[in-house]
């Protein structure tokens, strides 16, 4: 067995002498340090290609319903927990609800203040979830 590198510490007076060998190890592949350069493989949490919220515009109308319809949720103290932490993310003036809720009037209830804020029923896209 050939050592691979030669190590030399010197402490003061006192030389510490350490030499590295390389044992090959079973069941691992001769190049394992390279990195992935392929990108992960998500494809399988959102087949149906859903609003995430990672798709929520900057523009500025966009931003200010999302705050609109956050300030009135939150406001609003007989919510559960869950219903003021959906997600609420608006893409060219329509807004998309996602989330668990605790009851269907819950579910009810953040649609209709969201379309109060857009003016329209029509621009609002409801996939709150009723928690069983």
């Amino acid at each position: 067995m050939k050592p691979t590198k030669r190590y030399e510490l010197r402490v003061g007076a006192l030389t510490i002498l350490s030499t590295v060998f390389l044992l090959p190890v079973a069941g691992l592949a001769q190049d394992q340090t390279a990195p992935s350069t392929s990108a992960p493989d998500n494809s399988a949490t959102n087949k149906e290609h859903q609003t995430t919220a990672d798709q929520q515009t900057e523009s500025s109308s966009d931003r200010q319903i999302t705050q609109k319809i956050r300030r009135a949720v939150v406001s609003d103290k007989s919510l559960s927990t869950n219903a003021h932490n959906c997600k609420i993310i608006t893409r060219n003036g329509m807004v998309t609800l996602k989330g668990p809720v605790d009851s269907e009037a819950e579910k009810q209830t953040l649609a209709s203040k969201a379309a109060d804020i857009v003016g329209s029923p029509e621009k609002i896209n409801n996939e709150l979830t009723v928690k069983r």
